[in-house]
């Protein structure tokens, strides 16, 4: 089987496997009786460990060598673990999440210094791969709230164990360590130092926190916040499956917008849909509205991550470019979660999705000035061409 055919069945069977699962997992939790702000200090508690264990998983896949066991385990530990979600004892779930994130934290740049060497090595692009994964992600979100509907939220597990499960076989055919993985290959700290000490880099970085911390409303609290409204499972489903689909145009097509538009005006683009979409819910707070907004979503999430990663690859040097990646992923998935899942649990719990969705309109347009700062103090008048390098589940 061709590699580039692996990578893409691989993508596909952890967006079914997540889209299913994750996108439920807050309905479970408040199922087995926490409440939003529980579950919101839960998860930042598990994305912040994860944070301090990632360039460990790093040290261990390219110093020793084993890239394709890392990459396993970063799936099968949290498919079996998802068992043990039907507990209800907060110590317990949280040991459960934190290990789980511990894992599953190094997916995205194991999995992708596979995909990008893959796709270079075919003369393919990382987007062409990763779009597998938001496919996966809208049938499996939109199955997820179908199976809820006609079984219970609390086996929800058993269809996440089994999709990983094929994700985990095909990803034993793969070889042992990806060709061209550069991750880690320096001295961490001294990179780190020297791209914060990049002004721009610096409000690039402070405007992807704030506009992907918006992220965990949609992504932790989503369906819970429907359900509030009036909403049910099933057509929460339908709305993350919309949310996911239109991912794939923009993943598609965001080489071309980004040759014409450059990737800080693109970026800046994203993050101004991002107002619009989150400002759309401000105003009509209903479950109709809730799910054809989600149209938005590619055109902001989509068009948004693909820009930053390039930005990423485009402002460090040939030597830091893994450093780069690290200190971006580090940021927009780890930091921008830790106070996304504790800020909109927080406002969710106390004034509701209006008070919620309002906090996150604001935050992406603090972010949007940053981005603006940004698109004007480039060098560049005109886009250089794009970078197939890329990071992020």
């Amino acid at each position: 089987m061709d590699k580039l055919l692996k990578l893409r069945g691989f993508y596909l069977f952890l967006g079914l496997a997540g889209g299913s699962f994750g996108s439920y997992l807050t309905l479970l939790l408040k199922y087995n009786g926490m409440d939003v702000s529980q579950i919101g200090m839960m998860m930042a508690t598990g994305t912040l460990i994860a944070i301090c264990i990632q360039p460990v998983w790093g040290l261990i896949a390219d110093r020793y060598n084993q890239a394709r066991l890392v990459l396993i385990l970063s799936v099968a530990v949290p498919a079996v673990l998802a068992v043990f979600y039907r507990f209800e004892y907060f110590m317990v779930l949280l040991l459960i999440y934190t290990v789980s994130t511990i894992f599953s934290s190094t997916q995205a740049p194991i999995a992708d210094s596979y995909a990008i060497a893959a796709a270079n090595k075919a003369g393919s692009s990382y987007g062409s791969i990763r779009l597998m994964m938001s496919i996966g992600a809208a049938v499996g979100a939109y199955a997820g709230g179908q199976y809820i509907e006609n079984f219970s939220v609390s086996t929800i597990w058993l269809p996440f164990l089994v999709l990983n499960s094929a994700a985990v076989i095909i990803a034993l055919t793969l070889p042992k360590q990806a060709e061209e993985n550069h991750m880690m290959s320096q001295s961490f700290s001294q990179g780190v130092k020297k791209l914060l000490g990049n002004r721009v880099f610096l409000a690039f970085l402070g405007g992807c926190f704030l506009v992907n911390q918006t992220m965990a409303a949609f992504g932790t609290y989503f369906v819970v916040a429907f359900q509030s409204v009036g909403g049910s499972a099933s057509h929460a489903g339908i709305a993350l499956f919309i949310a996911s689909f239109t991912n794939v145009p923009s993943m598609l097509y965001a080489s071309k917008v980004i040759r014409k538009l450059g990737r800080e005006r693109t970026l800046l683009l994203g993050a101004l849909i991002y107002v619009l979409r989150w400002g759309i819910q401000v105003a009509f707070p209903y479950p109709s509205v809730m799910i054809g907004v989600q149209v938005l979503h590619g055109l902001s999430f989509g068009l948004f991550y693909i820009a930053a990663v390039e930005y990423v690859s485009q402002i460090t040097s040939p030597e830091m470019q893994a450093t780069g990646q690290s200190v971006f992923n580090i940021v927009f998935s780890g930091f921008a979660g830790i106070l996304g899942n504790l800020l909109n649990g927080f406002l969710l719990s106390e004034g509701g999705v209006e008070l919620m969705n309002l906090s996150c309109m604001l935050s992406a347009a603090v972010g949007a000035v940053l981005l603006l700062y940004v698109a004007r103090s480039s060098r560049s008048k005109v886009p250089l061409p794009v970078s197939s390098n890329g990071l992020g589940l």
